[in-house]
């Protein structure tokens, strides 16, 4: 019989003690190893983590790119840029967007009157885009916000480049100016492109060149907390951040004689007109004033509601660019290109004399067509008829050579349509035909035998801008030749610093017309500015070149075109207007201009004075004497160029030297 096993209680104690006391010993270390966390966690890293209880976050933050330099031939900076302060808005990190616009208003910092339209800028942007809200804020400003920023979250003051124009008004027509981007013109934009910026090129050059001029925006990620305001980065724990450099846009060099076009502003200055000069072997514009003008610096700061109706209401128009948009009568300024289209038709022989009384009529009609102040001419041939600008004579071309031809014949000359100056807002003008007239007047009436003659002087529904008349001007002075205007010549690449000259475009050439005839014709302009019978030769008596030149005296409506006498009495704004075309030297021109001043009477003596100064201007040196011709070799790369200097900073540049007429 097996003994029995009797339960040993004492060592079941003592293994249950060394059990117990083990598992405590392991509770108090994990407990000491706890309270060890949450003391490193809650005291060694509380800042770190308490920014991060904070809803942080990584913020791809953009870095809008400097725009390009507008530079003038002569290497004066026309448009540049200058630091200064911005209102940014973030959309999602602001609670009440209306709410704290109308704070904004109430601090002075915004207009009331442009809630709603920043309202739709807002939304059309990206909820985590900052949105600028207000441009070039003053040192007042800044500091008036700044103390009462925490009123404003997702609100920040933002440093940036803004454009600025340090001519002001000069040469506003042809540069154009930036504004802010509306919610409209976002809708076509590339949106990541334009993050972060707050303007866009709206007119002339500014537009035209925009996508040249804007550049590629950088960016850099920050971290931020719940109210979007920048954190500082924690060392080896904090996020992995990116940043990449925004590339400045192109340099833009213009055509632009900054000398001719202050001298064209200041000629122009308390008058309503324009001036457009170019070089005829290139199309490149000299320069292109309208006036009255504006300061572009109103818009490139964002210009009140206040100051922009002033610009609207203003009665002379100052937004109204009458150099591109302007579309007149030409007055006699057309004779010339009548003249030539008459005789490649063979319609005239310019030998020819016939007598030109003060007034002329249809056959079987009585109304009576007059010469300007009721002049008999006596007996002219064409030569001579151009010389005068004898109406009568031309009534009497026109009416022979007939509607048709003369419909068909004037847009050789650009008339018509645009000329493709490389700017946006050209007017097209009028080239009437029978077709036109049956298509906007049907049931009014047709196409008179009245309505050609007095196309023969540029009268009736004939209409055209200063850019076209200069530009026909040019076609003139290089017998038939016609280059397309344009302002921009060459852009500058701010990397590589290397230039791109662009090259003329040549779009026509009148081949039709003999030697002979334009013999003839510009024989015909020269003897406007050297006889004594000439319409311009007291505004041009002892140049020191040869002028060939055309006056233009132009009436304001279909219901004037009959009407004369008017240049001198009656309202200033029911005079005629004062046209005045010429190229100079004659045989060798280097210039071509077409000046309009409106409601100034006679274009003798209201337009041509002052494209004499400015052609002097552009042809003399100091000494009175015709400057040395520069030659024809084909279009070269001007140089002499500095490298562009540090952003914000303008350059300093030598002189352009210009291309060559080809």
């Amino acid at each position: 019989m097996s003994p029995v096993r009797i339960k040993d209680h004492w060592r079941e104690q003592r293994m249950f003690n060394r059990r117990a006391w083990f598992a405590g010993a392991v509770m108090v270390l994990a407990a000491f190893a706890v309270l060890g966390r949450l003391y490193y966690l809650q005291v060694v890293r509380q800042h770190y983590y308490e920014v991060l209880s904070l809803d942080n976050g990584v913020r791809t933050v953009p870095i809008p790119a400097a725009r390009g330099l507008i530079i003038a031939r002569d290497g004066e900076v026309i448009a540049s840029n200058r630091p200064t302060f911005d209102l940014d808005l973030t959309p999602d990190r602001v609670p009440d967007l209306n709410d704290e616009l109308e704070h904004l208003v109430r601090l002075g910092l915004l207009q009331q009157t442009d809630l709603p339209e920043l309202i739709r800028t807002i939304r059309s942007r990206l909820s985590f885009d900052a949105v600028p809200i207000r441009l070039d804020l003053s040192a007042e400003e800044v500091a008036r916000f700044a103390a009462r920023r925490y009123e404003f979250p997702g609100i920040n003051i933002s440093p940036r480049q803004a454009r600025w124009y340090p001519f002001g008004k000069l040469a506003v027509d042809a540069i154009g100016y930036v504004g802010t981007i509306s919610a409209r013109e976002l809708a076509h934009l590339n949106q990541a492109e334009y993050a972060g910026t707050a303007v866009i090129g709206q007119t002339g050059v500014e537009a035209a060149y925009e996508k040249y001029l804007h550049g590629t925006n950088g960016y850099r990620q920050t971290l931020v907390d719940a109210l979007g305001r920048p954190v500082r980065r924690a060392g080896a724990l904090g996020k992995e951040l990116h940043f990449k450099a925004p590339v400045a846009g192109d340099d833009v060099i213009v055509s632009l004689d900054l000398k001719i076009q202050r001298l064209a502003e200041k000629l122009l200055k308390g008058q309503d007109g324009a001036v457009v000069a170019i070089d005829p072997w290139t199309g490149d514009i000299i320069a292109m004033a309208s006036s009255p003008a504006f300061d572009p610096n109103l818009f490139a700061r964002g210009i009140s509601e206040k100051q922009y109706e002033a610009l609207v209401n203003n009665p002379r128009l100052p937004l109204f660019n009458r150099a591109l948009r302007a579309q007149l009568p030409s007055g006699s300024t057309i004779k010339p290109g009548i003249a030539l289209g008459a005789l490649t038709e063979g319609i005239i022989n310019p030998t020819k004399r016939i007598y030109a009384a003060s007034a002329w009529h249809l056959p079987g009609s009585a109304h009576l067509f007059h010469n300007a102040a009721h002049e008999v001419c006596g007996w002219v041939g064409l030569r001579m008829a151009i010389i005068m600008s004898c109406d009568v004579y031309f009534y009497r071309l026109a009416y022979k050579m007939g509607v048709d031809r003369l419909g068909a014949w004037l847009p050789n000359f650009g008339f018509g349509h645009p000329t493709g100056i490389d700017i946006p807002g050209e007017q097209s003008g009028l080239a009437p035909t029978p077709a036109w007239m049956a298509k906007h007047y049907p049931h009014d009436r047709g196409w008179y035998p009245g309505d050609t003659v007095i196309l023969g002087i540029g009268q009736g529904d004939f209409l055209t801008t200063p850019l076209q008349l200069a530009h026909y001007t040019a076609m003139l002075a290089t017998r038939g030749l016609s280059f397309q205007p344009r302002l921009v010549t060459g852009l500058r690449n701010p990397r590589t610093q290397q230039i791109h000259w662009k090259r003329p475009i040549l779009d026509g050439n009148l081949t039709m017309i003999s030697p002979a005839s334009w013999k003839v014709v510009i024989k015909a302009m020269v003897g406007v500015t050297t006889n004594p019978r000439g319409t311009a030769y007291w505004q041009m008596i002892n140049s020191p070149y040869p002028i060939a030149g055309k006056t233009g005296t132009a009436q304001l409506t279909r219901e004037q075109a009959n009407d004369v006498g008017n240049e001198d009495t009656g309202p200033e704004k029911l005079r005629d207007d004062a046209w005045f075309i010429a190229f100079a030297p004659a045989q060798a021109p280097r210039i071509a201009i077409a000046v309009l001043v409106e409601h100034a009477g006679y274009g003798a003596t209201g337009a041509a004075p002052i494209a004499r100064k400015l052609m002097n201007a552009y042809l003399l040196g100091p000494n009175g004497k015709l400057l040395a011709h520069p030659g024809r070799a084909a279009l070269s790369e001007p140089a002499g160029i500095k490298p562009r200097a540090e952003p914000g900073v303008d350059p300093r540049f030598t002189p352009l030297q210009r291309a060559a007429e080809p």
